[in-house]
């Protein structure tokens, strides 16, 4: 991947990446901690698509939409041994999708500031872009359990918004999920969607003004806006 301009529009001074679907493809290592769930309940496992899609309003939430509300008194049970098991497990298939490296790279390079906002717990978060060689590149991470309150409530841009000391118009976020999408409206930040993770479909269906479907297409858009 290479910029074919010499900086990137100074429009942008801080990029907000979301990670799961976004930075990340961790769906077969989250499939593989929700089945452990299931198992250990003896309930039938889940696709990888149906988990796929309950993804991104954080742990708890994709532990309760698993069980389902029939089993709600496992709840609590379920999300302890989800945490541990996937804590123990999640970087044995995840990965960082093709381009998103080189991405990250040419973004750093060119002085652009970057950070994370995920609905995963922010150790998980940490752990994991650790362990794929991704953590140089982010002023600061945030997860689903920094703050008292979680995508899409806006406060997680607000907060990397004044750590960064950068205005709200300079502020791109950028995710795969209607989630994100109302995060950025939350906070009054430009958003822009990214069809290779989870939730194409609905994104898509929700009609953000930006749209891209490489990291490639991510790093033109950037340098033209």
């Amino acid at each position: 991947m290479s910029l074919v301009t010499h900086h990137l529009s100074p429009r942008w001074s801080l990029l907000v990446f979301d990670l799961d679907g976004t930075l990340i493809d961790s769906r077969a290592d989250l499939a593989a901690a929700v089945n452990h769930v299931l198992r250990g309940f003896a309930l039938p496992e889940l696709p990888l698509e149906v988990i796929s899609s309950y993804v991104g309003d954080g742990a708890r939430m994709l532990v309760q939409r698993a069980l389902g509300a029939a089993h709600s008194a496992l709840h609590d049970e379920g999300l302890r041994r989800f945490l541990e098991f996937y804590g123990a497990h999640l970087l044995e298939r995840t990965h960082a999708y093709p381009g998103v490296t080189d991405l990250l790279a040419i973004l750093s390079s060119h002085g652009v500031r970057q950070a994370v906002l995920s609905n995963k717990p922010e150790g998980m978060s940490r752990a994991i872009l650790d362990g794929l060689g991704l953590s140089s590149h982010f002023v600061a991470v945030l997860g689903g359990d920094s703050l008292p309150v979680r995508k899409p409530d806006p406060a997680g841009v607000k907060h990397l918004c004044a750590l960064t000391g950068t205005p709200a118009e300079h502020v791109l976020l950028v995710g795969d999920s209607p989630v994100d999408l109302r995060t950025a409206e939350a906070a009054g930040i430009a958003f822009c969607g990214v069809t290779w993770g989870f939730a194409a479909a609905a994104l898509r269906a929700a009609a953000p003004a930006r749209l891209v479907d490489t990291p490639a297409e991510l790093l033109a858009a950037l340098a033209a806006s």
